[in-house]
């Protein structure tokens, strides 16, 4: 017996499963595997529910439906917006909304649309990253937001929302390893440390690409007569800038000895 959008199919030890689609305006939708056909049968009957319905929302998913949550996104928003995205995404006037579950809703820009598409968002921990071509890809590297960066110490949301990586809501703090922006004296200065069995202080500078190659500069003397692996600045200067910024930095005497 055949139904519709169901597809009998055989694993390698012999047992069969059904794969579920849905076509909906030309377009062919995969809507995942099951081993029981009431619930293949289920899933199929959800799916045209949902692109039938003007009513139903992301909010009505619960743990009753056969189908995924993912997929439920991902219909929901072709039968509003008219675009296919295999990812879960929700699309709005301005923004990409990004469902890693129903509860974890990631913010993006519509100029990111692209990019979303196409890579899949994993989650471990608080670490929120893709894969490209086997290397996993912090969102916050995305976004200028150093790997080591401490959150409200080196940069922050804005608006207090961890999850929205809109550009304008994101603000960087301190942009260098090392660097620390603070205010002395009603004036922005720049401080510098480096760690080796405690912090030492390098020194405070007017800008924090100074205090960049102030921190790099220190680096390389230590590298010098010690083993550890220290992190590296890169200020967009060129080779003749950054020389004539690194040959006025003077080093204190203490990282000498």
């Amino acid at each position: 017996m055949s139904y519709k959008g169901i597809f009998f199919a055989k694993k390698k030890n012999g047992s069969e499963y059904c794969r579920v689609s849905v076509t909906s305006k030309g377009k062919h939708i995969s809507l995942g595997s099951f081993e029981i056909l009431d619930e293949a049968l289920k899933c199929r009957k959800e799916a045209d529910e949902i692109l039938l319905s003007e009513n139903l929302t992301i909010d009505d998913y619960d743990n009753s439906y056969s189908l995924s949550f993912e997929k439920f996104v991902i219909l929901i928003n072709y039968r509003d917006n008219g675009i296919y995205i295999p990812n879960p995404i929700y699309l709005s006037t301005n923004l990409i909304y990004y469902y890693l579950d129903k509860d974890t809703v990631l913010k993006f820009d519509r100029d990111d649309l692209f990019y979303y598409s196409t890579h899949k968002i994993c989650k471990r921990g608080n670490h929120l990253f893709c894969y490209e071509y086997g290397n996993q890809i912090s969102i916050n590297e995305r976004y200028s937001i150093p790997a080591y960066a401490i959150i409200g110490k080196d940069y922050r949301f804005i608006n207090n929302d961890i999850y929205d990586f809109r550009y304008s809501n994101i603000e960087i703090i301190n942009r260098y390893h090392g660097v620390r922006k603070k205010i002395k004296d009603r004036k922005t200065v720049y401080e510098v440390k480096i760690h080796l069995n405690g912090y030492i202080k390098i020194g405070e500078f007017e800008d924090e690409i100074t205090a960049a190659i102030a921190y790099n500069k220190a680096v390389d003397l230590l590298k010098k007569n010690n083993s550890k692996d220290f992190i590296q600045n890169y200020p967009e200067l060129n080779a003749k800038e950054y020389a004539a910024i690194y040959s006025e930095i003077q080093l204190p005497d203490k990282l000498y000895t």
